[in-house]
């Protein structure tokens, strides 16, 4: 009988916690229902308790399993255009949902495993930004991604990645990842500096940002709300109004400056001048003071705006993104730099689902093909079965840790894993031709010299990899991480182990 020595244990054991971390606890794969990837800021939905992330698992008691269910259960009860009660079964919750009209939430099927796509098999956008005419040291760069995360999270993208990058030249860039979204979505999110003013004439009185705005009213329909939509110029043009809260600072500055102000002559309820608002210094609106303002201290001011489309329904949609990217502005203030598109890519995930089909079938080929020279060459159906499933635990592993860590396998990341088991089969079949060697040692001492080779082998590969995790502005990262990953798991875990069987088997 074998002998499950301590390093064949540990094995084992880090073999389980990867197909833990991999498919959870209970495992994934065994949940009901559909996963909400997306609710639509200020919907009914999202008032209504709706959030991304929740597992609705029935309607009205009516068991959901698939997307294609709950599209059914849903049409079915949303014809008429009347208001409908829904009651949503949730993981651990229930919800009653009054509405016109259809949630609006995207939704997806329960993923299978804890595993994350990255953009090259999800699809999406990818952008590679730079500071206009300037170059940015370290914690520079790091403040922009983190004002950057704030505006995407203010915006209620949720699905993204911001992260800083480097060349080998010490460049410094932001790259931005948004699954599902495609180049001009991601482009207008980022191309404007968003630098907020308001001004009296040519006096700024506020600008946007935590210094001068205390907080601004969202989401809140007694405060912030499209305020009436009428016919103009053969489209449609909807109005909107909210309030924001001044600081004692940017409050006491509008009383100074709307103190030195007059009467307005053709209407005398107001001064003589307005309030002008500039983003990224071109005047979106112009508010009238009253004079009732005059040379008061004053910490809530109405913000208004509008959106013009051809028809109410567009208007509307119109003038309600406008409101929420001027809130936006006014919370998160003005990205600190002009930035740059250095690169704009966008991936299908069609192309993705392919190559992962491909890659797979040519390497459990590949592993399979081995097994079979492994058999031939050393006419052992152990050593090769040995060799077959050391392979295979390999990649449950880096697997487990991807998982573990939250790592976004993307199509370079599934390149390193198969680098990583071409090296592995290379290594382990160094220890089985030691293991051959007709020299006048012993198993262990074969073995012994075998582990050195690899160990050389692993230092020489892992420097040789140190440079990718800069290269190319980080955009190699994920194929360095993985393959770094995976090295350190052969030469600490399986190789070790891969060792000790070979030991067993020999003796």
């Amino acid at each position: 009988m074998a002998k499950l020595t301590f390093r064949i244990w540990i094995l084992i054991i880090v073999l389980i916690l990867s197909l833990i971390s991999i498919f959870g606890l209970p495992p994934s794969f065994l949940e009901k229902g559909i996963l909400i990837t997306g609710v639509e800021q200020n919907s009914s939905a999202f008032e209504q308790g709706l959030r991304q992330g929740q597992i609705i698992t029935a309607i009205d008691g009516k068991s959901i399993e698939t997307m294609d269910d709950f599209s059914k259960i849903i049409q079915e009860k949303y014809p008429s255009g009347s208001e409908v009660k829904t009651i949503l079964n949730l993981k651990n919750s229930e919800i009653i949902y009054f509405s016109k009209n259809v949630p609006e939430i995207t939704f997806s099927n329960i993923p299978k495993t804890n595993l994350k796509a990255g953009l090259d098999i999800s699809g999406g956008a990818r952008a590679l930004i730079q500071a206009q005419d300037k170059k940015l040291s370290t914690e520079e760069i790091n403040d922009l991604v983190a004002i950057t995360n704030n505006r995407f999270n203010v915006y209620g993208i949720s699905d993204i990645k911001v992260s800083p990058v480097s060349d080998l030249s010490g460049n410094q860039f932001m790259l931005i990842e948004i699954a599902g979204a495609t180049p001009k979505d991601l482009k207008q999110l980022i191309e404007q500096q968003g630098k907020f003013e308001a001004k009296i004439g040519n006096e700024t009185v506020f600008i946007g940002g935590e210094r001068d705005i205390a907080s601004v009213c969202r989401n809140d329909a007694t405060c912030a709300a499209i305020t009436a939509c009428n016919d103009a110029n053969g489209g449609s043009i909807c109005n909107f109004q909210f309030s924001i809260y001044l600081s004692d600072v940017a409050a006491e500055k509008h009383a100074e400056i709307t103190k030195k102000l007059g009467i307005n002559e053709s209407n005398s309820g107001y001064l003589s001048q307005p309030l002008d608002l500039y983003v990224d210094d071109k005047l979106v609106d112009t508010l009238l003071i009253s004079k009732d303002l005059q040379g008061r201290v004053t910490t809530q001011i109405s913000i208004s705006g509008s959106g013009v489309g051809e028809t109410e329904e567009e208007a509307y949609s119109i003038s309600k993104e406008n409101m929420n990217k001027l809130q936006t502005i006014l919370i998160t203030g003005s990205l600190p730099y002009k930035l740059e598109i250095v690169k704009l890519d966008t991936i299908s995930p069609i192309l993705g689902k392919q190559f992962i089909k491909i890659i797979l079938l040519a390497g459990l080929g590949a592993l399979l093909a081995v097994a079979v020279v492994i058999f031939v060459r050393y006419r052992k159906f152990k050593e090769s079965m040995a060799l077959l499933l050391t392979s295979f635990s390999e990649i449950i592993i880096i697997l487990g840790i991807a998982s573990m860590i939250d790592w976004n396998l993307d199509l370079l990341s599934i390149a390193g894993i198969l680098a990583t088991v071409g090296t592995g089969i290379d290594q382990q079949i160094i220890i089985l031709d030691e293991s051959k060697q007709r020299v006048n040692l012993s198993v262990k001492e074969k073995l012994k010299r075998a582990f050195t080779i690899i160990l050389s082998a692993y230092f020489t590969a892992l420097v040789s990899l140190l440079p990718l995790l800069w290269a190319g502005a980080g955009l190699l990262k994920g194929f360095a991480i993985t393959t770094i990953i995976g090295i350190t798991v052969g030469i600490l875990i399986t190789r070790p182990a891969f060792t000790d069987i070979i030991k067993n088997i020999e003796e």
